[in-house]
């Protein structure tokens, strides 16, 4: 929408000037979407949640939910494309672990606190 668009409805109330100044790109909302319908995925969240904790391979992954790393990796693809996790190769093993984005960090405390989950203490958060 344009910040100068004028509503055909006026409720009296002066809000629209204000909302249309603060409405956020359509960039912004396009990577915030991308990134929630691939978090709609059960398997797809444990996943990110995991990565938010501990960087860690394919196979660790795949043992940790119950399945194959082919499954895993077509499910790191997607949480990659939507910008929500990095990856690293070290020799012939790939580490992912979530990004470092200001994005991934916000959806990972999101779904802690919609979830009332804490972060393990156990292990060194990578978002904390």
């Amino acid at each position: 929408m344009s910040k100068d668009l004028v509503l055909p409805h006026d409720h009296g109330q002066g809000n629209e000037k204000i909302i249309m100044e603060q409405l956020p790109k359509l960039s912004v909302i396009d990577a915030v979407s991308a990134a929630m319908k691939q978090l709609g995925d059960p398997t797809r969240l444990q996943i990110f949640w995991i990565l938010c904790h501990v960087e860690e391979c394919v196979i660790n992954i795949a043992a940790a939910v119950d399945m194959s790393s082919p499954a895993i990796s077509h499910h790191l693809r997607l949480l990659k494309s939507a910008n929500l996790i990095t990856s690293r190769r070290e020799g012939k093993e790939v580490y992912y672990k979530a990004a470092e984005t200001e994005l991934a960090q916000s959806l990972h405390h999101i779904i802690e606190d919609v979830g009332r989950i804490s972060c393990p203490e156990a292990c060194n958060p990578i978002h904390k």
